[in-house]
């Protein structure tokens, strides 16, 4: 029986890797996956040897105390492919510990399959060598693909899996969904989805949507929230737990946290400003190695800047609030450059049907 290993370290790649996991079975009946990962690769019928809630960390150094949980789990996971265990391993996302693992299936001669590429782009070309385990790299970005066989990685550019999930609803639908008023408008709020996230841009995002509702007293305010985070003094913010897509299809405008959020808002065509916050010393070593103009994936597909980004000392309240206020008006000037900008990231992104494009790969690699 063919047995595949899959890891995802958090709660996105879990996502991902259930989707991947779903196709694999489509494709090869009788597969049996183990895996490191959390619900969605459980509900996927994969028996999840490991969770991922016990890994998933943000920042250099908040991820300095998971280090010895991490090298454990490396060493077990060494003894299992030197037992020849799997047929095949697959990683996905999650490059500080994912690296060490592709390195440690291919010296057990395991095939490597590696989905969501580390962001070498951003942090330094140089260490595009580190990926030198992996037989097969699938991306998700469109300007990955050119940048990674440029530098002797087997890379294919799969589509965004964003692009495979369901149509949203209306906007008056979603908020009703949402308890609320269809007539009057939304600004949604995406604070993150993880605890660490939620807790430092909270305070922030909360300050930032009162001085909207101050600026604009017929404003309502729904965030996407999540079930690991606490959302205290919401006051008039509705926090909705559960499928972020609807904060999203209710929206008229957003205040986003960089990264994949950032392409929901433009799949959804919600015009937004982007921030982010980390502890100081994780920003000042990050400042000093990322290699790219903006952070924002939007703006690095378009790019261009399609969207203001308010990092670490410049996210205030006030430069968000100030930030989203003309986008929350349809025909306001910066709102119409901006959507022409999110129409281009969105056919950027590749047609539905990345898993099944994953699922194809890793076929190849055991048949």
């Amino acid at each position: 029986m063919t047995r595949i290993y899959i890891s995802a370290g958090e709660p996105s790649a879990d996502a991902h890797a259930a989707a991947v996991a779903h196709a694999l079975r489509r494709r090869l009946p009788g597969l049996e996956l183990e895996a490191l990962g959390g619900p969605l690769l459980e509900r996927a019928g994969v028996r999840v040897l490991d969770r991922m809630e016990a890994y998933s960390v943000v920042g250099f150094v908040e991820a300095i105390a998971k280090i010895p949980a991490h090298y454990r789990l490396l060493s077990r996971m060494r003894r299992a492919f030197q037992a020849k265990r799997y047929d095949l391993v697959i990683l996905v996302d999650y490059p500080g510990y994912h690296l060490r693992v592709a390195a440690a299936a291919a010296a057990a001669g395991i095939p490597v399959l590696y989905y969501i590429a580390p962001q070498m782009w951003a942090w330094g070309p140089k260490r595009v060598r580190k990926l030198a385990p992996v037989n097969r790299l699938a991306v998700i970005l469109p300007f990955e693909e050119a940048f990674f066989r440029e530098r002797g990685v087997a890379a294919t550019f799969v589509g965004h899996p964003l692009k495979d999930r369901p149509a949203p609803p209306s906007r008056a639908e979603a908020r009703r969904a949402l308890g609320l008023d269809p007539q009057r408008p939304t600004l949604g709020l995406f604070p993150g989805s993880r605890k660490q996230e939620v807790k430092r841009h909270w305070g922030i995002f909360r300050a930032a949507a009162a001085r909207v509702a101050a600026a604009r007293p017929d404003m309502q305010i729904v965030a996407a929230g999540t079930s690991d985070a606490e959302y205290p003094e919401p006051g008039a913010i509705r926090v909705h737990q559960g499928d972020p897509l609807l904060v999203f299809a209710a929206s008229d405008a957003g205040i986003c946290k960089s990264g994949t959020t950032t392409l929901e808002a433009a799949i959804a065509d919600v015009p937004m400003v982007i921030t982010y916050r980390v502890h100081p010393i994780s920003s000042y070593i990050a400042f000093r190695l990322v290699q790219v103009p903006w952070v924002g994936l939007v703006n690095l597909v378009a790019g261009y800047e399609v969207a203001p980004e308010f990092l670490q000392r410049r996210a205030t309240a006030e430069s968000l609030a100030d930030g989203v206020l003309p986008l929350l008006d349809a025909d306001h000037p910066a709102t119409r450059r901006q959507r022409e900008g999110l129409r281009l990231v969105r056919d950027r992104l590749g047609a539905p049907g990345a898993a099944d494009r994953v699922a194809e790969l890793a076929a190849g690699l055991i048949e």
